[in-house]
């Protein structure tokens, strides 16, 4: 049923994918007990990080395996089978590990970012979907850098990032409104968390808001300089590494959820007529998930591509395909399931709430198909 593994049989791969499965029931554990207590999966990021799957993707030449952004896709799917959660978290790491190999290998930057990861085993936090294109906060230019302030939701991997990628609007008094983008400590003075990631689903990501109050940033730590609201051309970099890594635990969330609903179906002596076609129509959805996400893969092609406007059109079209089939795939294995599947002890509940997230990732579906149309009337 999972067409990633089909793909990556017989490459080094295998050996990653493997590694989860024999973690996996450790990795359900952790998950399923910081889902009750609304923690991040902290104890599966122990693990994660000790068989090296934070820096895997790196390339050998900077101290990583040198895994294909295509097997790095794999292994999410995998893990999300496991716990939904850590896949996510994860997912946001990899994508932003992702756009710096992406300029290591076209631009010939980063270099010592990725080595710093790699030596370190750090957590890249990113606020990216929240601040798109204005983004949010203050800034004021001070001696030799500025002091920044501001509030970042939706920041993954915040209980324990190392790193914090964001952006600030800045109003330069000669150019007008930018907005820079930089790296910070998450240890960095005037740096805090809220204990406000109390939700519906996806409670192990440690996504807490991030508040930001006139944190200092040097000069040197800006990164990127754009004009404030328009769309700038590396964001097609971004959102075609991102979104294939992002929708990735969610293509493993529907791929345990038919899996379950067949378990449950193959073990009733009786089963309603409809059902027979239920599980006709789960499987139509989960195909159309795994096909558009497998697309959107294609066109990544493993960090060797262009920036091109209509790819990132492309990639965010099949981002709203993928995340309207997944939740399709799930709600019907919960009606196939039936009253069942409504009680916590199967597993599919939380699969359920999981599930609810894959809308409000960049962009949203109403967001998307603005953006879209603006770009086909152009």
């Amino acid at each position: 049923m999972n067409i990633h593994e089909n793909k990556v049989t017989e490459t080094p791969i295998n050996h990653w994918l493997h590694l989860i499965d024999q973690l996996g029931d450790q990795i359900a554990a952790n998950g399923i007990a910081h889902d009750k207590a609304d923690t991040f999966v902290a104890d599966n990021y122990q693990l994660l990080k000790k068989h090296g799957y934070l820096t895997a993707m790196i390339p050998k030449a900077l101290g990583g395996a040198g895994v294909s952004f295509t097997g790095m896709c794999a292994i999410l799917v995998k893990i999300a089978q496991y716990c939904p959660s850590t896949a996510l978290a994860l997912s946001m790491h990899q994508h932003l590990l992702a756009a710096n190999i992406w300029k290591y290998k076209h631009e010939g930057t980063g270099e010592e970012f990725l080595k710093e990861v790699v030596d370190k085993n750090l957590v890249l936090v990113s606020t990216g979907a929240r601040d798109w294109l204005d983004s949010n906060g203050t800034m004021k230019k001070t001696d030799n850098g500025y002091l920044v302030s501001a509030r970042k939701q939706f920041a993954s991997q915040s209980a324990i990032g190392d790193l914090l990628v964001t952006s600030i609007p800045y109003n330069h008094p000669e150019e007008g409104w930018q907005v820079l983008h930089f790296t910070v400590a998450m240890k960095s003075e005037g740096i805090q968390l809220l204990d406000d990631w109390h939700t519906l689903g996806m409670r192990g990501t440690g996504s807490q808001t991030v508040t930001l109050t006139n944190v200092f940033i040097p000069e040197d730590a800006i990164t990127v300089k754009r004009a404030k609201g328009e769309f700038p051309m590396f964001w097609n970099v971004v959102l075609t590494v991102a979104l294939p890594l992002i929708m990735a635990p969610y293509i493993g969330i529907a791929e345990k959820a038919m899996k379950i609903t067949l378990e449950k179906s193959k073990a009733k002596q009786s089963r309603p007529l409809h059902s027979t076609l239920l599980l006709g129509e789960i499987y139509n959805s989960l195909t159309m998930a795994q096909v558009l996400h497998k697309d959107m893969i294609a066109i990544a092609n493993d960090l060797d591509f262009q920036p091109e406007e209509r790819t990132g059109v492309e990639i965010l079209a099949r981002k709203t395909l993928v995340a309207n089939a997944c939740k399709e795939t799930v709600n019907k294995a919960m009606e196939t399931v039936g009253g069942q599947s409504f009680y916590r002890a199967i597993e599919l509940e939380r699969l359920f709430r999981d599930m609810q997230a894959v809308g409000f990732h960049t962009l949203p579906e109403k967001k998307q198909q603005h953006f879209t149309g603006a770009f086909l009337l152009k």
